[in-house]
């Protein structure tokens, strides 16, 4: 990570691929080391330069203005002052903001990490394999949240309903629409459960910052919304998270409301494919018994 800090240090702006190739020839890797590759195909430096410009950026020492395009940030900056000689994922989790998420991932990572620090791990590989996974998911999740504010909330708006759908909601024919964006009633999304749309779910989504907070206004205006529309359930979506009153109040009412925060959001992506792509299948075998019987 610090010799991807070091190349942003100039202060300007850097397209990914270029970044790669600079922080590859600034560390002097030579050819013979390029050729390198994982199982995958990919080439190693490529690989680790990435996941290294990823948890920059969930540490917010890398700042994307625009979608491929990087450039340094004043936690960078600090960064690179403070730990000239290399920074760890560890240290980048002191940062505030860095994780939005402080659940399970967080144990699972730092089982991973533990794994990878003592040459015989008290985890077994199938363990391992699975803490590798969750941090790579975790890794994801963060991306999917900031990529949903990078783009048009109408983008935001069709994501969510992309998902109810993926989720198996929508009905044979999958029939969900996405609400203007003007005069919409403060519904976002309309999905029929039915052929007939006599059973509908309205869906409501808001682009908060991680760290940003739906209120109980926000929730009593979507069951406001929902009356209005003779409504008895919908679906309330942030990248933020809820206020103990959004889910108090959420709960006491007589509407159905079910409230996503941007952990669930992210998680629910990655599990339905939506926005993301499997990139590497792995096959796990054993000693088939029945051909040895």
């Amino acid at each position: 990570m610090i010799p991807v800090l070091r190349v942003l240090a100039d202060g300007k702006v850097h397209a990914r691929r270029q970044l790669i190739d600079e922080v590859a020839s600034v560390e002097r890797l030579t050819a013979e080391q390029k050729t390198v590759v994982l199982d995958s195909g990919e080439a190693t430096y490529k690989n680790r330069i990435s996941w290294a410009i990823s948890y920059l950026v969930k540490g917010r020492a890398v700042y994307r203005p625009n979608r491929g395009q990087h450039s340094i940030t004043e936690v960078g900056r600090n960064l690179l002052e403070q730990h000239p000689n290399g920074v760890t994922e560890r240290d980048l989790r002191t940062l505030e903001g860095y994780e939005f998420t402080r659940d399970r991932r967080l144990v699972q990572n730092e089982m991973a990490n533990s794994a990878l620090a003592t040459p015989e791990s008290e985890l077994d590989p199938i363990e391992q394999i699975e803490a590798g996974i969750a941090r790579i998911n975790d890794g994801v999740a963060a991306e999917l949240i900031q990529r949903l504010h990078e783009r048009e909330p109408a983008f935001f708006e069709q994501a969510v309903v992309d998902l109810v759908v993926a989720m198996g909601y929508g009905g044979a024919n999958a029939k969900a629409a996405r609400t203007q964006l003007s005069n919409d009633g403060g519904i976002d999304g309309i999905i029929d459960q039915d052929t007939l749309g006599l059973n509908r779910v309205y869906v409501q989504a808001k682009r908060f910052a991680p760290e940003g907070a739906v209120g109980r206004p926000d929730i009593q205006s979507f069951v406001g919304a929902l009356h209005g529309q003779q409504a008895n359930q919908g679906v309330f979506i942030t990248t933020g998270h809820f206020s103990s009153g959004a889910i108090q109040y959420a709960d006491s009412v007589a509407t159905r409301v079910v409230l996503i925060d941007g952990q669930r959001l992210a998680d629910l992506m990655i599990r339905y494919r939506v926005g993301v792509q499997v990139r590497h299948t792995l096959h796990i075998v054993e000693v088939d018994e029945d051909y040895f019987e």
